[in-house]
């Protein structure tokens, strides 16, 4: 059982994506293999989160393994919970964490045990999610050549001289120098004071 939780078929994002997974195990099924097809190509966990017995099971133990893949080199079964509903009817799962194909079994007991989790995976999935990097493309260079013709279309905008301020300056000084030259008075425009005495000659003396 898988109820998908929290996919979108037209989401762009490389967020992980989290579908509620679950099974049962009894005397006529004790083992159950969580696989996927060899297709999807993306990376993906199974973190467990509780381990139950139903209300049928007999007070009995159950006890819930993890039998090892037939490649892998350690062979030994990984007990995960032993549960009595006397005693203990429910386990809670935390950071278990497991890559499939994973394969459990009821070693003991006629159950009906459920395990649940949650099948997380890293990557986009291509059935849920499609690929739209061909789209994204297109829409780039859209962009690229829009912003060419809007730069092609704008006239060139004429390039200001600023004005060259020493010149001016030199310029300016030079002509003031010219009109103080032009206003000095010359020797004979300058005249007499009139302080006193100023203008008059000594008289002759009368001779008598």
């Amino acid at each position: 059982m898988a109820l998908n939780s929290s996919a979108n078929s037209s989401s762009k994002s490389e967020k992980p994506v989290s579908l509620i997974w679950g099974c049962e195990l009894n005397h006529e099924k004790q083992t159950y293999t969580f696989k996927i097809p060899d297709e999807w190509k993306y990376e993906q966990q199974l973190a467990l989160r509780t381990i139950c017995l139903g209300e049928k099971a007999k007070d009995e133990f159950n006890v819930v393994e993890i039998v090892p893949s037939e490649d892998s080199q350690d062979t030994t079964p990984v007990p995960l919970a032993t549960l009595k509903p006397s005693v203990l009817p429910m386990a809670t799962m935390v950071g278990v964490e497991l890559t499939p194909p994973v394969t459990f079994r009821l070693r003991a007991g006629s159950g009906p045990v459920y395990i649940t989790g949650q099948h997380v995976t890293c990557k986009r999935m291509e059935r849920v999610v499609p690929d739209l990097s061909w789209d994204e493309e297109e829409e780039e260079e859209e962009e690229v050549a829009e912003e060419e013709e809007s730069q092609e279309d704008s006239p060139p905008k004429a390039i200001k001289h600023p004005a060259s301020n020493k010149r001016g300056s030199i310029a300016k000084k030079k002509k003031m120098e010219k009109e103080e030259e032009n206003n000095v008075p010359s020797d004979d425009d300058v005249l007499p004071s009139k302080g006193r005495g100023a203008g008059r000659g000594r008289k002759p003396a009368v001779k008598k």
